[in-house]
């Protein structure tokens, strides 16, 4: 990794993962990517990243920042996406992390209600709660033969329906 890290007490950002307490300073970021220090301001106003800051306003990038970095250089320089583009694939991103983390979490409520539902005894009661209807005519016919299905009426003889002709 770039040398030049700068761990400041008091500056954690919350978006580092694993790597929280490792900041690193634009010149060596823009060393270690081969890219303009002016790109990467570039790219925090155009809100594609967001280092933290320090008391001096000195810019700190974090493995997070460094991840995100690495994703939209991906895009730019190897699929050719322009930083519009590149704004509506990363907020795709943040939007199927989203539901992926709202579809983890109900299915785990799933699994919490089964397991409950199966403790409290739920299929017993359930059958209790069942009220018992006599057959229906329907069923009662289904038992001793066959039943066919409504005939429906038949079309009327010509072309098949289409859309209608406008007479040019």
């Amino acid at each position: 990794m770039p040398r030049g890290r700068r761990a400041t007490a008091g500056t954690a950002d919350p978006r580092a993962g694993s790597g929280a307490g490792r900041f690193y300073m634009i010149s060596v970021v823009s060393k270690a990517y081969g890219i303009h220090p002016q790109t990467l301001r570039l790219y925090e106003r155009e809100g594609l990243l967001k280092p933290s800051r320090t008391e001096g306003n000195t810019r700190l990038y974090s493995e997070a920042d460094l991840r995100q970095l690495e994703v939209i250089l991906n895009l730019t320089r190897d699929l050719g996406v322009n930083l519009a583009g590149v704004e509506i694939v990363l907020n795709m991103r943040r939007k199927m992390e989203q539901v992926q983390e709202e579809v983890t979490e109900f299915v785990a409520w799933v699994r919490q209600e089964l397991a409950r539902a199966a403790q409290e005894g739920w299929q017993e009661r359930l059958q209790q709660a069942l009220v018992r209807l006599p057959p229906t005519p329907l069923a009662q016919a289904a038992g001793r033969e066959p039943v066919a299905p409504p005939a429906a009426s038949s079309p009327p003889p010509g072309p098949p329906p289409g859309p209608p002709s406008r007479g040019l």
